[in-house]
């Protein structure tokens, strides 16, 4: 996948490992964020990043690409790795996933998903947060991306991944809590309150918006 004739993104769709070639300055980590980002996304999983074949001209440009570590290792079932002799890290469970269009009963059937995928790895506890989050995630692409939409969730450990990505650039803002005479703008609070950690990772053709919720959490909620 290039992305600039100074630096070159090259995958193979029966490897899980990608390679960069030529010379990643400042001017490249858009492209080749956007590259890495889209492989992840395509195909969840472990990523290897080989650069044995790349010079980084700039200290910056280094930093971009464990910024997208750190982003992926919040995503469902995700993990970016940027010294492939290492020894990798057991492979995450294979996630869950569904299309859904931009309708209001779309949140139902998210809510189905999260709830089957909470019983089968032995996460009941995360049922009603994570039913909550989704329902909140999926309606604003409903209410303001208007775009289908992909959701995603997987476990790690004691916790469960949720994402949904959209086609819109448009990013989520969370301002704190609403007034108590707001008619709106309380979606994100609500995603707040239930998730440990939640953000939106921009695409080149749209965003992932993400949380994610701990066992542990919410046995403290409860006691």
């Amino acid at each position: 996948m290039p992305t600039d004739a100074r630096c070159l993104v090259e995958t193979d769709d029966s490897s899980a490992r990608v390679r960069l070639t030529g010379v990643l300055d400042r001017a490249e980590v858009e492209a080749v964020r956007d590259a890495l980002l889209a492989r992840l996304w395509q195909r969840p999983g472990l990523l290897l990043v080989d650069l044995s074949g790349v010079r980084i001209a700039d200290p910056l440009a280094r930093d971009a690409l464990d910024e997208v570590c750190r982003a992926v290792s919040d995503w469902p079932a995700s993990e970016m790795l940027l010294d492939p002799d290492a020894t990798p890290p057991d492979p995450p469970p294979d996630p869950l996933g569904v299309e859904l269009p931009p309708v209001v009963e779309a949140a139902r059937e998210a809510r189905s998903l999260v709830s089957a995928g909470c019983l089968r790895w032995g996460l009941p506890e995360l049922v009603e947060p994570a039913c909550i989050a989704v329902t909140e995630m999926v309606n604003n692409v409903v209410a303001h991306a208007l775009t289908p939409m992909t959701l995603r969730l997987a476990p790690r450990g004691n916790a469960l991944h949720v994402a949904v990505r959209d086609h819109s650039a448009g990013q989520p803002a969370y301002a704190g809590p609403a007034a108590a005479d707001a008619l709106g703008g309380r979606g994100l609070l609500l995603i707040d309150t239930v998730a440990r950690r939640w953000g939106s990772t921009p695409l080149p053709d749209g965003k992932v918006v993400w949380c994610v919720l701990y066992v542990e959490d919410e046995a403290a909620v409860r006691n």
